[in-house]
């Protein structure tokens, strides 16, 4: 899970980090157990993504 999103996040790290958290959110939805906790990560995983996204002005 990348760490330290703030408003001064890094651009230049968007396509491997947007990259890596995506891998992360598909391991974790295949594998999920349904729980809180992985509700929660996915969550947390998603926020992420749309963070980057927003900031670095990444379009789908």
């Amino acid at each position: 899970m990348v760490h330290n999103l703030e408003s001064n996040y890094d651009c230049s790290n968007a396509g491997s980090d947007i990259h890596e958290l995506q891998e992360q959110l598909q391991a974790l939805k295949s594998g999920s157990d349904g729980s809180k906790e992985s509700a929660e990560q996915i969550n947390r995983l998603e926020n992420q993504i749309h963070f980057i996204k927003n900031k670095c002005d990444i379009h789908p």
